[in-house]
């Protein structure tokens, strides 16, 4: 059987790095591991598919990591750098002949409803991305598929997944828990009634957008210590700006400076990276 993965497909804050037209250290860098598209994962688990958020650079990431078919996309929140590359899903609406499964809230969905207007019409472009859309809520939901058994019988596959419902400055967010690992992004407050979801995790995943304090994200020293606090296995931080270094106090923010600064269960996220549990 294979195993489980996570694929950080893109590790960037909504800008990415680099930022057009700066010049800091980070944005100047040459290491591969600080080319930083929008944040998204590929997770594979007992036979899913399934990619959270889908931001503006999915079609390049799909290709990258020939992501052929998705089982369902989890949004966690409406924001264009989680949701602006839906509209390539309609290549995988062509080849595997099916709507594409989106797992979100309401408040994603009424979003979703003016960005892609064109998709929900009553008549459609039939060019259009197709969605097959699934609302969620803050308890488990489950995602389905349809295999092909040993007998040559099709069967209904099923999964849990749990949300951990968060705050972004003043926007509630998911997180989501697949089995043993959390991916949770642009947080910047857990309730206290969530972090039992929390416990008993192999890989737990964080946002950070900088060293100080952020209004709908968490910092560097935050993030440290919510990842003590959880206590999974691994821990890694994604969702990075370039603002995680201050050129002007000689602060370092690059992948490399930024690793020598973690606990040995603990790692800094790029674009490509390939963890298994």
């Amino acid at each position: 059987m294979s195993r489980n993965s996570i694929t950080f497909l893109g590790t960037g804050t909504s800008t990415g790095i680099p930022l057009i037209g700066c010049k800091c250290s980070v944005c100047r860098s040459k290491e591969i591991k600080d080319k930083r598209l929008r944040t998204s994962a590929l997770i594979k688990y007992d036979g899913f598919n399934i990619v959270i958020d889908c931001g503006p650079d999915f079609r390049q990431q799909a290709l990258t990591h020939h992501i052929n078919d998705i089982d369902a996309i989890l949004l966690t929140h409406k924001h264009k750098d989680h949701t602006g590359g839906l509209d390539d899903v309609r290549a995988l609406n062509f080849s595997c002949s099916k709507s594409i499964p989106i797992y979100c809230s309401n408040d994603v969905l009424s979003s979703l409803k003016k960005e892609y207007s064109y998709a929900f019409d009553k008549h459609p472009y039939p060019g259009a991305p197709k969605f097959d859309i699934h609302i969620i809520e803050n308890k488990p939901f489950t995602i389905k598929k349809i295999v092909i058994n040993r007998e040559g019988k099709s069967v209904e596959k099923r999964l849990q997944i749990t949300p951990i419902e968060g705050i972004h400055y003043k926007m509630k967010v998911f997180a989501f828990r697949i089995g043993a690992l959390c991916y949770m992004t642009d947080f910047n407050v857990i309730p206290d009634k969530e972090w039992k979801k929390l416990n008993g995790l192999d890989i737990f995943t964080i946002n950070c957008v900088n060293r100080t304090h952020h209004m709908s994200h968490f910092s560097f020293p935050q993030a440290l210590q919510i990842i003590q606090k959880v206590n999974a296995k691994r821990s890694y931080i994604t969702h990075l700006s370039h603002s995680m270094a201050d050129d002007n106090k000689g602060i370092e923010g690059t992948h490399k400076a930024l690793s020598k600064e973690v606990p040995d269960n603990v790692k800094i996220a790029y674009d490509g990276l390939k963890v298994f549990f």
